[in-house]
């Protein structure tokens, strides 16, 4: 039998405490940072040409990049990628002190403060006995310092949707406008399955209107990320395994048919189906999950496929 090893994969991860950097260490590195960024400024052509509207793209791609590495949980891209966004972050602030806005320094100094700011169970008298306090706080700390006139002014407008939905929540939620119970929210998400349904059924004849078809599919898919919440479920990372999982057995069938002399294009749906229930088992069989302990170090087994039930 033939057999597709997913390409993502998680790869052993090893921790040692002991080579851990002192602060002195940290401070020293980012200074040296810090120097490398000036000459790449002054001196490299590539460097020179850029402003912050050019290298915006490429701060994306690079933050998509790390996001790639973490649901692979491989710690040594993490690294890596986490280092390239701080390359981004330190190009800005020293495009900004070469136009008098700001330099690395006032960006720390900024962020420092408001940290305190946004942080008063621990730096004044406010008491916040549980996580969901916290971020209550958060919010109306957030929303006075902004002086928005809504609650949810905050939200970039350019957010992917489904992480902006997740986000208008999490903002209505910190001022008290949220379900109670999360069956509540399941009944909601029925309600809108229903009102889906009736604008889009498939067995009828009569002609679709797609505004209101689209309309109602949109509030659906707003009750499930509502839902997904509540269960404390992100549903942007659920989907993203989902797609991972997706392309593992795709590309498990697309192999196997070649190793067979098949092509796709002369296939049958039940052909390929076949192959789809061979790529469910051999993922199924090859996913496992263990964690070691010995002290200094944590290892984490590789995930050769990820099972889709």
């Amino acid at each position: 039998m033939f057999y597709f090893e997913n390409v993502y994969t998680y790869s052993i991860v090893s921790y040692n405490m002991s080579n851990l950097s002192s602060r002195a260490e940290q401070l020293a590195a980012f200074d040296r940072l810090l120097t490398i960024m000036d000459e790449l400024r002054a001196q490299c052509p590539w460097d020179k040409k850029q402003t912050t509207e050019s290298l915006r793209h490429l701060t994306i791609e690079e933050t998509f990049e790390l996001s790639d590495a973490i649901l692979q949980g491989d710690a040594e891209e993490i690294k890596k990628e986490v280092g390239d966004l701080l390359l981004h972050l330190v190009f800005y602030a020293k495009i900004g002190s070469e136009q008098g806005c700001y330099d690395i320094c006032t960006v720390i100094d900024s962020l420092c403060e408001k940290l305190i700011r946004r942080h008063p169970h621990i730096y004044g008298d406010t008491v916040a006995q549980d996580e969901e306090a916290v971020k209550q706080n958060w919010e109306k700390i957030k929303l006075t310092e902004k002086g928005n006139v809504s609650v949810l002014g905050g939200v970039p407008k350019s957010l992917p949707a489904l992480i902006k939905a997740m986000r208008i929540q999490e903002k209505a939620r910190g001022v008290g406008f949220d379900w109670d119970e999360p069956e509540q929210v399941w009944e909601k998400v029925k309600e809108e399955m229903g009102e889906f349904e009736a604008e889009f059924q498939v067995a009828s004849e009569k002609k679709i209107d797609q505004e209101k078809a689209t309309a109602e599919f949109g509030d659906l898919l707003f009750s499930l990320i509502n839902y997904a919440r509540f269960i404390d479920i992100n549903p942007e990372e659920a989907l993203e395994r989902t797609n991972i999982k997706f392309i593992s057995r795709f590309q498990y069938l697309e192999q196997a048919a070649k190793a067979a002399g098949k092509n796709l294009n002369e296939m049958s749906l039940a052909e390929m189906d076949v192959y789809w229930e061979e790529a469910k088992k051999v993922a199924s069989s090859k996913y496992k999950v263990r964690t070691k302990y010995d002290g200094n170090r944590v290892e984490k087994p590789t995930a050769a496929g990820r099972s889709m039930k």
